[in-house]
């Protein structure tokens, strides 16, 4: 039956020709993918090779920023290549692209009522990467505009829809760049670890200042601290007082990123010169600033 409505002639002249060609296309099409995985990641390689890190971390700001826009461009290039190598499928199936003018026209109106969030999405990425507000591996807290919800972690993908965040409990949370209200940037050229100790009300401060003191100069003479800070930690003085005890704060100014490692640190050699002196301090409240 096939036979009587096309020749076999015709359809193997249309399979050495066009279908030969669509072939091509969509064979090209793969490997031009995967070639720009390839280039991709030997161009994120040679970033890491070329730009030292210069603030302890895995990356330098320039390396960070520089990987999130090979990622976009990389984005943005394969979404061509797919849309061209379409059009050109269709045109080789025997589908004139004049005649899909009009139903695109009004295919494009009637999405265009629905892809607003995409095209909010799309120019809220652009400007974050443009801008550089974050960057890959930076540590950055997300807030959304969907309530209350809030993410924090490490930036693992930055495009021009979402942004891909690995919180501290390993889970992995994509957000839509068009519904981020606020995104504070924790790994921005240094960060600060702002303790607060709270003290019982009968110790003398001049004493608990000499022992945060000696604390913090014997961190910052740590050598395995000492890369981590970028001086040593001070203490500011009384914070706050209450009717049982008073806050006596220190802070430390760290590489991006590390305020959480130091003030795990600082808290347990605070406690425990506390105690030495024969202060017991009720707790220690930690805040972190970028």
């Amino acid at each position: 039956m096939l036979a009587s409505i096309t020749p076999l002639s015709d359809f193997t002249l249309w399979a050495r020709t066009n279908g030969l060609e669509i072939v091509m296309l969509i064979s090209g099409a793969f490997i031009v993918s995967r070639a720009s995985s390839s280039i991709s990641r030997l161009l994120t390689a040679r970033i890491d090779l070329r730009i030292p890190a210069t603030d302890g971390l895995g990356r330098s700001q320039v390396a960070k920023h520089r990987h999130a826009v090979t990622g976009v461009v990389r984005g943005v290039f394969l979404s061509l290549l797919y849309v061209i190598v379409i059009g050109l499928v269709l045109e080789r199936l025997g589908v004139p692209l004049s005649t899909l003018v009009a139903p695109a026209a009004a295919l494009g109106v009637g999405l265009g009522f629905g892809a607003q969030t995409l095209v909010q999405n799309l120019l809220a990425g652009f400007f974050i990467v443009s801008e550089r507000q974050y960057d890959y591996g930076d540590t950055v807290a997300i807030r959304t505009t969907v309530g209350t919800v809030s993410a924090t972690g490490t930036v693992e993908e930055v495009t021009l829809r979402v942004t891909r965040l690995r919180t501290l409990d390993g889970e992995v949370v994509f957000v839509p760049n068009g519904q981020i209200l606020l995104a504070t940037n924790l790994s921005r050229d240094w960060a600060r670890a702002v303790i607060d100790i709270p003290v019982p009300a009968s110790a003398d401060v001049s004493t608990v200042t000499k022992v945060l003191r000696e604390v913090g100069h014997a961190a910052f003479a740590d050598e395995r601290l000492r890369p981590l800070l970028l001086d040593e930690p001070s203490v500011m003085g009384v914070e706050s007082i209450s009717v049982d005890q008073f806050e006596v704060r220190v802070v430390a100014r760290t590489l991006p990123g590390k305020q959480f490692e130091i003030s795990r640190t600082l808290r347990g050699r605070i406690s425990m010169a506390l105690r030495e002196a024969g202060i017991i301090a009720s707790g220690v409240n930690v805040e972190t600033d970028s």
